[in-house]
């Protein structure tokens, strides 16, 4: 729950207003991956290096709309780690931030995603 609730809400704080965010999610090899992707502002290629570090906040656009502590994605990489699972932000079609989650899924039990 924490970590959806920090991806939503890291998601419409950064998002201009009118924006998007669109979130899909695909089954393969006995792993889930969630992504939610929104729309601009987007992030330089370094910054988008850093997003997930503790503290870390960007400077201009994604700053703006008052000040999270720069710990929202670090606390979601811990989640999704401590689950055996990846995170990654890339650069979303959308203009703005990609957070790619991939998680596995347990074998023994039958899944619709």
């Amino acid at each position: 729950m924490q970590l959806f609730n920090n991806l939503l809400e890291n998601s419409l704080r950064y998002t201009d207003s009118g924006g998007r965010l669109l979130i899909s999610a695909v089954t393969e090899n006995q792993s889930v991956t969630i992504d939610f992707a929104d729309s601009a502002p987007g992030v330089t290629d370094e910054q988008l290096k850093l997003l997930c570090e503790r503290f870390y906040r960007t400077e201009g656009s994604r700053n703006r709309a008052s000040g999270g502590s720069g710990l929202g994605l670090a606390i979601c990489m811990n989640i999704v780690e401590a689950h055996g699972g990846t995170l990654n932000a890339t650069h979303s079609p959308f203009g703005g931030v990609s957070i790619k989650v991939e998680l596995p899924l347990e074998r023994d039990l039958p899944r619709d995603v």
